[in-house]
């Protein structure tokens, strides 16, 4: 492994949450670690689910708003299709593609949904399932982790 190899995986820890790497091949082993102590790592699997308390109305106009709020907040729970590796989500194959869904979209189960680049590998996520799209989560070229919620959506 070159030095110019060291320097892009140095680059990629710390601009993202990344706190250790390792890598490993016949020839040499890298470990890169950031931060102080020793931390346990955490991985969150699904979304978490925010639920609403509303405080004693102040008024009647305001005892609407919180009846709205759960209703939407119960729209966008459904499913999550998630990140299964650390990079760079994108939307569509090319800065100047049409992107891949769109919100209210029905994809087919193997449709390709979004691109999450990682380590100069462009990885297509599909869909596992029949499904629409409810909501997009991530923004075009934004970092994502492992595990991170890109797409709810609702099965069909």
């Amino acid at each position: 492994m070159d030095i110019k190899d060291l320097k892009m995986l140095i680059k990629m820890v710390t601009e993202t949450d990344i706190t250790e790497f390792e890598l490993e091949n016949a020839e040499d082993k890298v470990v890169i670690k950031r931060g102080c102590g020793a931390a346990v790592p955490q991985f969150q699997m699904q979304a978490p689910v925010y639920q609403y308390a509303p405080t004693a109305p102040a008024a009647p106009a305001a005892a609407a708003a919180p009846a709205a709020a759960p209703a939407a907040a119960e729209k966008e729970q459904g499913d999550v299709i998630t990140s299964p590796i650390v990079g760079t989500f994108y939307r569509a194959p090319a800065p100047d593609a049409a992107p891949y869904v769109e919100v209210g979209q029905i994809v087919e189960k193997g449709q390709v949904l979004c691109i999450v680049e990682a380590m100069k590998l462009m990885n297509e996520i599909e869909a596992e399932f029949k499904c629409k799209i409810v909501k997009i989560c991530k923004e075009n070229a934004q970092p994502v982790e492992y595990g991170d919620t890109l797409f709810v959506v609702e099965k069909l």
